[in-house]
């Protein structure tokens, strides 16, 4: 019951209303943080609500996991060199095309994934469902073999989304990232020490970078997700040999995979061949099932003892995607909550497929083509 003598700084920032931001004491603002921190994340700035020096209207630094944009680079104690640019307005779908049901939600909760039983339970799929799946993994191979072309110094990693973007919808299908929990983007693209989940931003690529683009394609009612590792331009040898080993840990999780595995050996194998190199596996981030649900059962850690539950049976679909570091395995998360980043700065690669156990092995649904564009890694 004390005067309010202090005000919250981020509330100030996002210009709340002072009777909302005002606290009494330190002790007070410390008390109430956990409630009072929500707040916050109800703030949407629009994209259109500033220009940011230097870009086009509506141009801006991602924040609040991409619903909001910022005139100003947010500060945060970068691990490494890079740094996040602003992004441009989100794309838009044609209407006619269908789309998941976060598509058009405010926060883009996938409410359908969220209280589905495939949360729990890893469905045998029906032969009509792997016919869907294996159309909407063809989108998304055709869509990411499209973007290993253009990738090159100069070339934006928006660039990159925008060509992902229009293969997709001109194929008939919905980009399954964009507006997903409000990612802003139609593709994830992860430089360098990103590990995973990379806005796609006004940033151009640079000679002796990696770049993963991680594409999912959502057609008739199925995801199909998959992503590789690019090297732009020339690289150095330890680059080159960090792409190739992560290049190798999916073939080595892949030559498992058959009807009777324990989901839980896949990371035994990954961490094998990435220890034997002198390379870290990420574990925060997972393999999944996929189907009609962009996430769902199994989830499959790529890392040694891990506590995966449950063996492959016929019919299930599920990703395998490790992400491989050349220092240590922690991640950090940038103030735009989606890119996770290295700790200590150094590098990561990543590739992934989207598989089907048959009776007697798997088939890779997003395998290469006969003209998919060559793995840089290997020239």
């Amino acid at each position: 019951q004390q005067p309010a003598k202090l005000l919250c700084p981020k509330c100030v920032q996002l210009k709340l209303p002072t009777e909302t931001a005002s606290f009494c004491c330190q002790e007070c603002f410390k008390g109430a943080w956990a409630t009072h921190k929500q707040l916050h994340k109800t703030v949407v700035v629009e994209d259109n609500s500033s220009t940011t020096p230097g870009f086009p209207e509506g141009w801006g630094y991602a924040v609040q996991r991409g619903r909001g944009r910022s005139r100003e680079m947010p500060m945060w104690n970068w691990t490494g060199d890079l740094k996040p640019y602003p992004i441009s307005p989100k794309r838009v779908v044609p209407p006619s095309i269908p789309r998941p049901d976060y598509a058009d939600h405010p926060q883009g909760y996938p409410e359908g994934e969220m209280q589905s039983k495939q949360q729990n339970i890893v469905l045998q799929r029906s032969a009509k469902d792997i016919e869907g799946l294996r159309s909407a993994c063809l989108l998304g191979r055709q869509a990411l073999d499209a973007a290993a072309r253009i990738i090159k110094p100069g070339v934006t990693t928006d660039e990159i989304d925008r060509v992902v973007h229009e293969v997709i919808t001109k194929g008939g299908g919905y980009p399954s990232p964009l507006n997903y929990h409000s990612f802003p983007k139609s593709v994830c693209t992860s430089v360098n020490e990103v590990i995973c989940h990379g806005i796609p931003d006004a940033r151009e690529l640079v000679e002796g970078d990696i770049v993963n683009v991680d594409v999912t394609a959502f057609l008739n009612g199925f995801h199909g997700d998959l992503n590789e590792t690019f090297l732009v331009g020339e690289c150095d040898e330890e680059s080159k040999k960090l792409v190739r080993v992560a290049y190798e840990c999916l073939h080595k999780a892949i030559e498992l995979v058959k009807p009777g595995t324990r989901y839980r050996d896949i990371g035994e194998a990954i961490s094998r061949h990435a220890s034997m190199n002198n390379l870290s596996v990420v574990r925060s981030y997972c393999g999944h099932g996929i189907g009609d649900l962009f996430h769902c059962a199994p989830n499959i850690p790529h890392y040694a003892k891990n506590k995966a539950v449950g063996v492959m049976k016929p019919g299930q679909t599920f990703t395998i995607e490790p992400m491989i570091n050349q220092g240590v395995w922690r991640d950090r998360t940038w103030p735009d909550n989606w890119t996770a980043v290295t700790e200590d700065g150094k590098r990561s690669a990543q590739f992934e497929h989207t598989m089907l156990i048959t009776e007697t092995g798997v088939e890779i649904l997003t395998a290469r083509l006969p003209d998919s564009p060559p793995l840089t890694c290997f020239e």
